[in-house]
């Protein structure tokens, strides 16, 4: 199986390193894999990335543990902070706890070597694996690392499954910039990203032999590493660097890109909430999480126990979650928090959520209308904030609690003694996060403009 995989990586690499457009022509039509669609632009002529599958059913179920691991971008706590505040106040119904395993520098063999310990003690339910940035070694793609990074990454997969754990694996990113800092690195930008996208294909054969899920991070993200640029005005003196100043470490827009690919995976349906507001009728609903408390001359008065995920910052910014949200249909997969209008008389509309107000078409309006994308700053921010601040210090304090205690002198000297002592330290932190997640209460104003 080793070999089959490895070989199939192999020929996607020399379909990107040889006549593309003949080799295209004729490897799908012997049956061999589908290719993802590529955008007509320059920047992606050299590679032939594998389709990757679509999301499958919703994989969470109520009161899931999620390990979330991975290496230096992990460590980073951005992606794997979206991703638990997102459980936290967009799906609070499936009760779903959070840890984050990342460690800088990592490949698969070395969090193989630790998930025992640092990870299956806590049995997690879930885990999501984000690997393949070191296991490239900086380097143009060899077949024996591809086959090391296949083993370890299944054997990864196998430990999990042998204790009951639903995983999704991840590919590794693109890379925007050679890593400077490593000393053994060898080859162009283009060679590793070639070498990351044969990596990509590999841990998707892999999810597909265990029957696992797939994130693909590589793909989305190089295409907004090639495309962002140009649409968000980027300069040679003002860059948008998706993959990270480094190149390597992204900001918060490409962080979105993986927190989007594991949601995906995870089979979540983004439908936050509905309102339906028939003006005609001078009546409104709310689908479940919200409640209509009352309704009147087109004022909405409404209590939210679930909220929309609140992306704010400039829309030009790399290092703004909000343009993070122009790279992938985050809003549309994820975020839908609907404003649906019907009864309205031709003309605009002004509504007024919280101190922010907007324009519609009565078409608009009975289309519905997402109104977190629309209202960037809205009454849930504040509660929101307080959730992922919560979110952020529990996360912070996992770090400490397994790359210095766990492995430090406490945890050398008597592990089972750090365990204890580090998670009642942790348990007010992991509390804190759940008091954080508290009923919103928010009003909308519909109001026919005049002519």
């Amino acid at each position: 199986m080793t070999h089959r995989i490895v070989c199939s990586a192999l020929l996607g690499l020399l379909l990107c390193q040889s006549a593309f457009a003949q080799t295209q022509a004729t490897a799908p039509a012997l049956g061999i894999y589908e290719y993802e669609v590529k955008p007509d632009h320059e920047g992606f002529k050299i590679f032939n990335p594998r389709k990757a599958p679509q999301p499958g059913s919703l994989l969470l179920r109520e009161g899931d543990r999620l390990a979330i691991c991975g290496d230096s971008i992990t460590e980073q706590k951005m992606y794997s902070r979206i991703i638990e505040t997102y459980l936290t106040v967009c799906v609070p119904q499936l009760k779903v706890t959070v840890r984050q395993y990342g460690w800088s520098g990592e490949k698969t063999d070395g969090f193989l070597r630790r998930m025992d310990q640092d990870c299956l003690r806590f049995k997690p339910t879930v885990a999501t694996l984000a690997y393949g940035m070191n296991d490239s070694r900086y380097r143009p793609f060899d077949v024996t690392n591809g086959r090391w990074y296949e083993d370890h990454y299944t054997a990864i997969v196998r430990r999990f499954k042998e204790n009951g754990v639903r995983v999704v694996v991840g590919s590794p990113g693109c890379a925007g910039k050679i890593a400077e800092w490593v000393k053994s690195r060898t080859g162009t930008l283009d060679q590793h990203n070639v070498h990351l996208c044969a990596l990509r294909d590999i841990a998707m054969a892999v999810a597909e032999q265990e029957e696992v899920r797939f994130a693909d991070i590589f793909w989305p993200m190089l295409q907004a590493q090639v495309l962002a640029p140009a649409q968000h005005g980027a300069t040679a003196d003002d860059p948008y660097e998706v993959a990270g100043k480094d190149g390597i470490h992204p900001g918060w827009a490409g962080q979105v890109i993986m927190a989007w690919a594991f949601l995906r995976a995870m089979g979540l349906d983004g439908e936050i909430g509905t309102i339906t507001v028939d003006l005609q009728a001078g009546k409104a609903t709310a689908t479940e999480g919200h409640t209509i408390n009352s309704f009147s001359d087109g004022t909405l008065q409404v209590t939210s126990s679930r909220y929309p995920f609140c992306a704010r910052g400039d829309l030009n910014d790399e290092y703004s979650l909000r343009s993070g949200m122009t790279l992938v249909p985050f809003a549309e997969d994820l975020n839908r928090f609907v404003l649906k209008v019907t009864g309205a008389t031709a003309g605009r509309y002004r509504v007024q959520w919280g101190e922010a107000s907007r324009d519609y078409s009565a078409d608009e309006l009975s289309a519905g209308v997402l109104l977190a994308i629309d209202f960037p700053e809205n009454p849930f921010c504040e509660a929101f904030d307080r959730v992922d601040g919560a979110v952020a210090a529990k996360q912070a304090f996992e770090t400490t609690q397994v790359k210095k205690i766990f492995h430090g002198p406490e945890g050398r000297a008597d592990f089972e003694k750090a365990v204890a002592d580090t998670e009642a330290e942790r348990a007010p932190l992991a509390e804190a996060v759940a008091a954080a997640m508290a009923p919103v209460k928010h009003t909308i104003q519909i109001v026919k403009m005049a002519q």
